[in-house]
């Protein structure tokens, strides 16, 4: 995990979104490991109207900027360019510039919402996180970074209704605790 950045300061609070199995995965060549109606809702729901933080994999798997939302992708690629994207080499920029907007739209908080290597260099600054717990475990290619034990506390848990022959799973919320 990527030590604290004290230039990075947003004003806005940061929050991160992620579905993950048992076991931390959160993706295989590219994509869910799994297909949840309800999920994909909450995440809409939960991200609507608030800039949006991504690694170019992350972006490149959903395949358009997502509406209703500044899409900031952060790549090393100096050539990347995408239509209704804005695009940061670095996360310190990415936040920057996601703080920036949600000051000017009011939005509460900045969501990060992938990949691995994004959800690392970040959680360092996050407040919140919308966890989407899968009850199975997959093989995968992408992970969530290990939460350290003490730092965050669960707010709230919400059983999802899975369809049949889907894993069941919990929309839960954690808060990092005060230091």
């Amino acid at each position: 995990m990527s030590s604290y950045n004290s230039e990075i300061e947003p004003l806005v609070s940061v929050a991160m979104i992620v579905a993950m199995s048992k076991n931390r995965i959160i993706g295989v060549d590219g994509n869910l490991p799994w297909h949840l109606s309800e999920d994909l809702k909450f995440f809409k729901r939960m991200t609507q109207a608030k800039p949006l933080v991504m690694g170019r994999k992350t972006f490149t798997s959903i395949g358009k900027p997502l509406p209703n939302r500044l899409n900031i992708v952060i790549t090393r690629d100096k050539t990347f360019a995408h239509d209704g994207v804005r695009v940061c080499h670095e996360l310190a920029d990415a936040l920057t510039l996601a703080d920036q907007q949600a000051t000017i739209d009011a939005a509460e908080e900045i969501m990060v919402m992938g990949g691995g290597e994004i959800y690392r260099q970040a959680l360092p600054y996050a407040q919140r996180l919308y966890i989407t717990e899968v009850d199975i475990e997959v093989e995968g290619d992408a992970s969530f970074p290990e939460l350290a034990a003490g730092e965050w506390q669960e707010v709230q848990r919400v059983a999802g209704t899975p369809a049949e022959g889907q894993p069941s799973y919990d929309f839960v919320v954690y808060e990092r605790t005060a230091d």
